[in-house]
């Protein structure tokens, strides 16, 4: 794989990772839900159209119908008053109508034969349609659902951002709480040991050994005494 194939791929696993986290499932589903709502609308816009032209058609060969019953009647008035002639003129015209209304029902057949696929198509569509509607609003609560039982984990253990920062910010708390407690521990110790005294006064740690040594002294002296006095010298 060449240089240029891999940099293609990998921008396009980039591209796919940012899109998959800007991409939410609930608005996805309803923008497909309204495309289908919008091709259904189409789908019986069409049919309206095809019933409106089938009436049309239906109305002139009803028309045609009344001209050829006309028609019909001038004929037999016609022989009855012994014009032969006029007769044979009025079934002519009505042999047209009748050709003109035959045509006409060769279209209206034709377009309920288009007006019973689209109602079909129709239907389809429809029961398609409600199905999706329905799986949407499953996978919608079922993703809601999971979103929250995501977040309630992470805020549980920790491994959300804004969790992670906070358990940083807490351990760092932690970390100079027990400096400043081994800092102030060592400042006791020091203290009670006298360290800290010799460190900041040296004049004053000469003062303590004397005080020590005289009390040394003094000590030694009592418990010679106190033996005279008990007869143990």
């Amino acid at each position: 794989m060449g240089l240029f194939a891999r940099m293609t791929t990998i921008f396009k696993a980039k591209a796919n990772a940012v899109m998959d986290n800007l991409e939410d499932p609930n608005e996805t589903l309803d923008y497909s839900y309204e495309k289908q709502l919008e091709l259904l609308q189409k789908v019986r816009q069409g049919l309206a159209n095809v019933v409106t032209s089938k009436k049309r058609l239906e109305l002139q060969k009803a028309k045609l119908e009344q001209s050829v019953a006309k028609a019909e009647e001038q004929a037999r008035q016609a022989l009855a008053a012994g014009r032969e002639d006029l007769a044979r003129e009025v079934l002519g015209r009505k042999a047209e109508l009748d050709g003109q209304s035959g045509e006409l029902d060769g279209q209206i057949a034709a377009i309920q034969a288009q007006q019973d696929k689209l109602t079909q198509t129709e239907r389809k569509l429809s029961l398609k349609i409600e199905a999706f509607r329905t799986q949407k609003e499953t996978i919608k609560a079922q993703y809601s659902a999971a979103q929250a039982q995501v977040k309630i984990g992470e805020a549980t253990t920790g491994i959300s951002e804004e969790m992670t920062d906070v358990g940083l910010t807490m351990q760092r708390a932690k970390d100079k709480t027990e400096r400043m407690q081994a800092r102030a521990s060592a400042i006791d110790e020091l203290t009670d040991t006298g360290a800290l005294d010799d460190a900041t006064d040296p004049g004053d740690r000469v003062e303590k050994e004397l005080a020590k040594m005289q009390a040394g002294s003094q000590v030694d002296d009592d418990l010679a005494r106190l033996k005279k006095e008990m007869g143990q010298g």
